[in-house]
């Protein structure tokens, strides 16, 4: 098993998808942190509106993702922030490209 850093945790989370958008929380810039100690992870998570009708279910495949890929026994905790609010501009370029968003 690799060792539990911030990439590992990254690397995972490309795995939860935004059902709304078709693309994973990480190319959208959802992820607005990663903190890793012994043994525990906090994400600090945001969603495109604080209206997000798939904000619950997709903190719920945040967690059985991170279960799946962090060693055994690693506490998760996902915090929700809304400071400073998303914008597009937190997307990765893959996502813009996708959107059709490319900078001109």
């Amino acid at each position: 098993m690799n060792p539990l850093d911030e990439d590992l945790v990254l690397d995972a989370l490309r795995g939860v998808v935004d059902p709304e958008a078709g693309l994973n929380i990480v190319d959208l810039g959802l992820v607005y942190g990663v903190e890793v100690a012994e043994g525990h992870v906090k994400l600090l998570l945001t969603m495109t509106s604080a209206a997000c009708p798939m904000a619950d279910m997709i903190v719920d495949d945040v967690h059985a993702t991170l279960e799946r890929a962090l060693p055994e026994g690693t506490g998760v905790e996902v915090e929700m922030v809304w400071d400073p609010p998303w914008t597009p501009d937190r997307m990765s370029g893959i996502a813009r490209e996708q959107f059709g968003w490319m900078p001109k």
